[in-house]
């Protein structure tokens, strides 16, 4: 097999894999609330409450990897570091952002 089969197969694979996953998570969610029904139980129970939460840990994480990749820039222009500035910044600004998500989502949940 060339590299040119693989390069083509390993997409498609992933993107099936992918789609058998979601199917079986949703199988096995609709099981599980049937089971809580045939029990005597109220299924809303169970439910999340809706929260920004997603929306603002995304938007911290964006905003950190984009200030990441800035200073990675800076840091290659001034210092010549090539890649290693870029991947180095990405994760720790990327994950200060997220540190600074769950902050907030704590101070938010102490009201």
């Amino acid at each position: 097999m060339g590299p040119e089969i693989i390069g083509v197969m390993i997409p498609i694979i992933l993107s099936i894999g992918a789609f058998i996953t979601i199917v079986y998570l949703r199988k096995f969610q609709n099981l599980e609330r049937m089971a809580i029904i045939d029990k005597g139980l109220d299924p809303g129970l169970f439910k999340k409450e809706s929260t920004s939460a997603p929306t603002l840990r995304l938007a911290l994480l964006l905003i950190g990897a984009g200030v990441g990749l800035l200073l990675g820039y800076f840091l290659d222009r001034t210092w010549d570091m090539e890649e290693v500035a870029y991947f180095s910044m990405l994760f720790v600004f990327g994950g200060l952002g997220l540190g600074l998500a769950y902050i907030i989502e704590e101070r938010k949940a102490k009201r």
